[in-house]
């Protein structure tokens, strides 16, 4: 089922593909499967909320992920760090920048320890936070100083 999900998301059939994501959700939460299993076909659905325009409830479903992996895998964990990227991206998407900065401020630090600064999730993030920083609209002259040697030091690794 998930390569069916996959493959109609990925065809833009986003609507087809959030039919059998959701039946799919059910139907694992009837047979019990693994919670990481679970947050995996979370993170799925997630996406495909996200592209018919749900926001909202893909955030939520983002959130759910994010403490479901904190819960199951401790904050210090690669599937962790990548929830907490794909949940600062939903936030940005709703325009809570503030959130955002403060979700991506506290993980970057443990993606640069775990992953690597070199990792594509660490640079990301990075860069998604200098985002956050410049695109807030209180954001200080010492806040774009910050955002601007952000992007340095990634564009540096």
């Amino acid at each position: 089922m998930t390569q069916l999900g996959n493959g109609l998301h990925d065809a833009a059939n986003h609507e087809d593909a959030l039919s059998v994501r959701e039946t799919q959700l059910s139907m694992r939460r009837r047979l019990g499967v693994p919670e990481q299993n679970m947050l995996v076909t979370q993170g799925n659905l997630a996406r495909t909320l996200r592209a018919l325009g749900r926001l909202e409830e893909a955030m939520r479903m983002r959130q759910d992920v994010y403490f479901g992996y904190v819960k199951l895998c401790g904050e210090e964990h690669g599937e962790t760090i990548r929830a907490a990227l794909n949940l600062g991206v939903a936030l940005h998407g709703l325009d809570r920048l503030k959130e955002a900065k403060a979700l991506l401020r506290k993980t970057i630090p443990v993606a640069r320890r775990i992953l690597g600064a070199n990792n594509s999730i660490t640079l990301t993030m990075k860069m998604n936070y200098a985002q956050e920083i410049y695109q807030d609209d209180c954001a200080t002259i010492d806040d774009l100083r910050e955002a601007v040697t952000t992007l340095e030091d990634t564009a540096r690794t």
